[in-house]
């Protein structure tokens, strides 16, 4: 999917992705171990969540389109 020569594009997709998969881990861990079930907890992380799935998307299409394509010939 990401063959070709990467661009400063690719790289910062990475970063982004990376820091967005770190913070989701982290509101899911925090959730798991404290147990935290009553609905204020859950309205509280969801700006948190949605954020971080519209980052996650953002840093995947930046990663696919920081891809240069290989020439044919």
């Amino acid at each position: 999917m990401f063959e070709g020569e990467k661009t400063w594009v690719f790289w910062l997709g990475l970063i982004i992705l990376g820091f967005m998969v770190a913070r989701a881990f982290f509101f899911l861990w925090t959730a798991v171990v404290t147990l935290h079930t009553d609905i204020e907890f859950i309205k509280a992380g969801v700006p948190s969540i949605v954020g971080g799935v519209v980052f996650i998307v953002i840093g995947l299409y930046m990663m696919k389109s920081g891809v240069k394509k290989k020439s044919e010939g």
